[in-house]
């Protein structure tokens, strides 16, 4: 099995069908939820797995202000979760982010997504506050100092 981790750029994403899928097949919710929460997003980034040559997981994200990235969205493909995928995307990405010059990377998750929750803090980061969505859905903000 080869894993190849690689950058889609955000105009390869526009037409990319295995991308949109996989987000339609994690998150349950049409691609264009996706591309309009995309659009205006400063410094995006999208780091992909393939396995054997196909998207087995992603990791989107962009710049939030000065020096700090937001780590948004990301997802591994059903049949390769709990194989390392989502913990080697988040440890690449953090490098790339340290050698771009971020010095914080933030993410927000929910309670009831226990996995990506502990993969967070087992990566260094710490939970510095809380708040309801606007479903009234308790989010936690998590943040990394690089």
């Amino acid at each position: 099995m080869k894993d190849t981790y690689h950058f889609i750029s955000e105009s390869e994403a526009v037409h990319h069908e295995e991308l949109h899928q996989l987000y339609e097949d994690i998150f349950g919710q049409d691609r264009k939820i996706l591309f309009a929460e995309l659009k205006g997003k400063k410094k995006l980034s999208i780091l992909a797995v393939s396995r054997n040559g196909e998207l087995a997981g992603f990791k989107m994200g962009y710049e939030q202000k000065n020096g700090r990235y937001y780590s948004w969205l990301g997802g591994i493909k059903a049949e390769y979760r709990k194989q390392g995928l989502a913990s080697e995307l988040m440890k690449r990405q953090h490098e790339w982010l340290k050698r771009e010059g971020y010095h914080s990377v933030q993410t927000k998750t929910k309670n009831k997504w226990r996995s990506m929750l502990i993969l967070n803090i087992k990566c260094g980061f710490d939970i510095i506050g809380t708040y309801t969505d606007s479903k009234g859905e308790p989010k936690i903000i998590l943040e990394k100092k690089l």
